[in-house]
């Protein structure tokens, strides 16, 4: 490892700050850019802190920088949270199939009737669902039409209603749609996700407590007679998780070893780890809630082997195989990423 590469590449990203405000009353977030009645928050937020991050190699941090342990939110990094809670009820026998419909299992939630009930576990978690409805709210038309920055532009305007398709036959990133998959899963395990999440996945790769994972205001259903949040995957319109690039490493290593943490406790099963990694047909740079690099074509600058959970932000988890590599960098302007990702890259051995 050259040390001023690896220094000159953190200064990298310091050097090049995401635009946005660190206090969130001014221009910040996802929902400024929705359409109305959809542009605003319906949960809480707070202000962020510096570009920061941390780099671990065979689970050892060569450097960190800015904030690590500052909890800050995460945005859509949340929602690989949600494909690794997925794993947990798939080793616990609670989703056996991910090719079943959803509503054999989880009835009186919007996967009853017509092409809702055809959805699969599967088609939720790679974004191919064309699930139609409202969940807390806020309809699936309101992230129609979404542009993102690796897949094709659509052709059509973002919040008008795109004509939908048969289940597993088109792909969109749709955050109402991802919302409808957390509250699915917190009707399959009867518990709150975050206290899932603590016990299934942060205390045993031996996270901190200091992370927080929280729903809308008005994100509260009836579960085993009682009042419990949802939780969404991503800070779309506020919630989400807020969680230090620390704690964060210690999950992409954990997914690194294909479900062992650094500390030698199996999380989950390294089938699902694998499966997660698995490219989508309609879509072959995404998986199961994360990014691929299949081709190199998200990230010319890295292997394809590499993945990612991407939150805008931006917020990064990069996971880099062939070097056994955990890359976690928090507010880098996401013009700047691909570049970021080479410098390190060509600065460890």
């Amino acid at each position: 490892m050259s040390n001023d590469a690896l220094q000159q590449a953190v200064q990298f990203s310091i050097d090049h700050e995401t635009t946005w405000d660190r206090d969130c009353n001014g221009k910040w977030g996802v929902h400024i850019s929705d359409p109305p009645p959809w542009n605003r928050l319906y949960g809480p937020v707070h202000s962020r802190g510096p570009v920061s991050g941390t780099i671990v190699q065979n689970g050892k941090t060569l450097v960190s920088w800015g904030e690590p342990k500052r909890a800050d939110l995460t945005f859509s990094v949340a929602k690989t949270c949600l494909a690794l809670l997925a794993g947990v009820a798939h080793d616990r026998g609670l989703l056996p199939d991910v090719n079943e419909p959803i509503g054999k299992r989880v009835k009186g939630i919007g996967f009853d009737h017509g092409n809702n009930a055809l959805i699969t576990w599967a088609q939720m978690l790679q974004q191919t669902s064309e699930w139609e409805g409202t969940c807390f709210d806020i309809p699936d038309q309101a992230d129609r039409y979404r542009a993102v920055t690796f897949a094709a532009a659509p052709d059509g305007k973002k919040g008008d209603a795109r004509p939908l398709q048969t289940p597993g036959t088109y792909w969109e990133y749709n955050d109402v749609r991802i919302n409808q998959l957390s509250l699915a899963l917190l009707h399959l395990f009867q518990r709150p996700l975050p206290e899932v999440f603590r016990e299934a996945i942060m205390r045993p790769v031996g996270a901190t407590e200091d992370w927080n994972w929280v729903g809308y205001d008005n994100a509260w259903v009836e579960i085993a007679g009682k009042r419990v949040q949802s939780v969404p995957g991503g800070t779309h319109w506020g919630g989400g998780m807020s969680i230090s690039a620390e704690d964060q490493a210690l999950v992409g290593q954990m997914m690194l070893n294909e479900g062992v943490a650094a500390n030698g406790n199996r999380v989950i099963s390294a089938e699902w780890i694998r499966q997660m990694q698995v490219p989508c047909d309609l879509a072959p740079f995404y998986g199961y809630l994360v990014w691929l690099n299949k081709d190199q074509k998200v990230f010319p600058s890295v292997p394809a082997s590499s993945y990612f959970a991407v939150g805008a932000g931006s917020s990064f988890t990069w996971i880099e195989p062939e070097k056994k590599l955990v890359v976690i960098v928090r507010w880098l302007n996401s013009a700047h990423a691909d570049e970021f990702f080479g410098k390190v890259y060509n600065a460890i051995a």
